[in-house]
């Protein structure tokens, strides 16, 4: 199942700019490279290499390990809370977007820009690329945060 979690945080940029991120804008561009490249690797549940495939948390982990050598949590639980919480219009490449339905984050994906994102979706599928903005999606909350 897919799902989407939190509520963006409503900080302006100025004050973003004086709070500390580990994911720099140059690490972001690598790990946003790193994340389309994994487009069509298959989903497997626990999951978290391209040989053994991702799940959700997974590819996540592991994008942001070998884009911007930063540890993620591994569950989609904990995925909610990471990070520094932003506005929707404050989000850049390389930021984490976790989706969730009455509160339970149950699905995150890496934020590659223009509305997009990647994610491993469900068993049988494999790693894509999609829009936030479609009609499943937006039966979600969406919250994007930045490592």
């Amino acid at each position: 199942m897919l799902a989407s979690c939190g509520t963006p945080s409503h900080r302006s940029t100025s004050t973003l700019e004086s709070l500390p991120s580990r994911l720099n804008a140059e690490d972001a561009k690598g790990v946003t490279v790193y994340a389309i490249g994994l487009v069509g690797t298959p989903y497997r549940w626990g999951g978290n290499t391209p040989e053994s495939g991702f799940d959700c948390s997974g590819l996540i982990a592991h994008v942001y390990q070998k884009g911007a050598r930063i540890q993620s949590p591994r569950t989609v639980a904990e995925l909610k809370n990471w990070g520094l919480p932003l506005n929707a219009n404050d989000r850049r490449t390389g930021d984490l977007v976790v989706f969730s339905k009455g509160g339970e984050a149950t699905h995150a994906g890496i934020y590659v820009g223009e509305g997009r994102f990647v994610h491993a979706p469900s068993t049988g599928g494999r790693v894509r690329l999609d829009r936030i903005n479609t009609p499943y999606w937006s039966n979600y909350q969406v919250a994007f945060s930045r490592p």
